[in-house]
């Protein structure tokens, strides 16, 4: 599967950003979708998933009530959009999906494709 994200881009402080993932499979079906991100000389981390059969969204906490995970206008798309967007936030965003849901969906490994990255820029 091959993702293909937009959206990223440079915002002040408290702004917002809408990300878009696209997956290029027409049905998603039993797959998850998630974000990662990562900063310079920062490990990747897990920011927030979307399992496509049940709709359930998970966030790590320091995203929890300022970004949303949700399905997109088309079939195969997942939006994360972010608001009260903090400095701490400025990371290279990249969209992950598997074809299987994982009890472990805040390791990178649980996902076996990767989009190319958008960078997200947040001044104070």
């Amino acid at each position: 599967v091959q993702l293909t994200e937009s959206g990223g881009g440079t915002v002040q402080a408290g702004g917002s950003l809408t990300l878009s993932c696209a997956a290029s499979v027409p049905r998603i079906g039993a797959y998850s979708m998630g974000w990662f991100r990562q900063a310079p000389g920062k490990e990747r981390e897990f920011v927030a998933v979307l399992r496509w059969s049940t709709d359930s969204t998970y966030y790590a906490d320091s995203v929890k009530g300022r970004f949303s995970i949700s399905r997109g206008n088309a079939e195969n798309t997942a939006i994360l959009q972010m608001s009260g967007l903090k400095p701490e936030d400025t990371a290279v965003y990249y969209c992950a999906a598997d074809r299987r849901w994982s009890g472990h969906y805040r390791l990178p490994n649980s996902y076996m494709s990767w989009g190319q990255g958008t960078q997200v820029t947040v001044s104070s």
